[in-house]
């Protein structure tokens, strides 16, 4: 490994992950440790000791996104306000020099709602589908990063203009674990891992009555089994299609058609198919990123502008 140029990190609310990487981004080595949400305060303990054996023969620098620069993180870093492009990002990385860290900064802006929103990550995985996908560069495009705080975001010649979160994935976890609309034994609940018939039943729901609203839709969950139109290990399917369905359709309402067209989904494939799969009931097109994939590519791209910026 005598080629590994940093230490590249996603340090998320539930989970850490680190990769070794080379300037060029090629992973040698990757691990896991703890999320900020456990960290609690001993974030440069939890680091050292993770990177320690990468560290052993030489000082590698790294440069972490996520949780870390948030406010029960390793430090608090400042978000950036939208627009922003991918140069300013870059260039406002805060270092903790006793660590040799750098964290990326995250992003704020007043979306279209007209409310205060930000995100943490999702900025990096934003960095690394502009670098995977030149396209994006030009033109303006609707992106979707689901996930417990989904993101929509809107790129316009290459710049963060603004975005917005629904927290539909929160949301269902709730419902799924703590109400008995989706199960008698809420604790037991299972979430949904594939497209089936029950989700495709709840997307259908939304887009046949698409100004019912959401909330007599979830009572269904329970009413639908009670009357035996729904089995019991089904209803989280169904309920996830809903909020789900009712994701997209507000946000395809809130950013007009003023992008190429279809959606670019940025996270974990599983999650990504079930978005393609209600987008597809709604006529419109996707194309998935890997979450991990371009969020390695983006800090290889912060990485990469901070050591062009140290020569020159």
């Amino acid at each position: 490994m005598n080629n590994a140029a940093f230490i590249a990190g996603d340090w998320g609310t539930s989970r850490l992950r680190l990769y070794l990487c080379t300037a060029s981004g090629e992973v040698l080595d990757e691990m896991e440790g703890p999320g900020a949400a456990q960290a609690k305060g001993n974030f440069p303990a939890i680091f050292t000791s993770l990177v320690a054996s990468w560290r052993r023969s030489r000082e590698l620098p790294a440069l972490l996104c996520g949780m870390a620069g948030s406010s029960i993180g390793w430090q608090s870093v400042a978000a950036i306000h939208c627009p922003a492009s991918p140069h300013v990002i870059a260039q406002s990385v805060v270092r903790i020099a006793e660590h040799n860290v750098c964290i990326v900064p995250g992003l704020s802006c007043r979306n279209v709602l007209n409310a205060p929103d930000f995100m943490r990550g999702e900025e990096t995985q934003l960095l690394g589908a502009l670098q995977l996908q030149a396209s994006l560069r030009q033109g303006k495009h609707l992106l979707c990063l689901p996930g417990t705080h989904t993101k929509w975001v809107m790129l316009s010649e290459g710049k963060v203009e603004h975005f917005m979160t629904a927290p539909a994935g929160e949301l269902f976890a709730l419902l799924c674990r703590h109400s008995v609309l989706v199960s008698d034994n809420p604790s037991s609940t299972t979430p949904p891992s594939t497209m089936n018939t029950a989700f495709m039943q709840g997307v259908d729901a939304i887009i046949n009555m698409p100004h019912a609203s959401v909330l007599a839709r979830v009572f269904e969950c329970r009413s639908r089994r009670l009357s035996g139109e729904l089995g019991a290990a089904d209803a989280p399917s169904f309920l996830s299609g809903l909020l789900i369905a009712t994701d997209i359709k507000d946000a395809l309402t809130l950013f007009p058609a003023q992008h190429d067209g279809h959606v670019v989904l940025i996270g974990a494939a599983a999650l990504c198919e079930l978005y393609t799969g209600a987008l597809s009931a709604m006529k419109r097109s996707a194309i998935t990123l890997s979450g991990d994939e371009t969020v390695r590519a983006g800090l290889v791209r912060v990485f990469q502008e901070q050591c062009s910026q140290e020569v020159s």
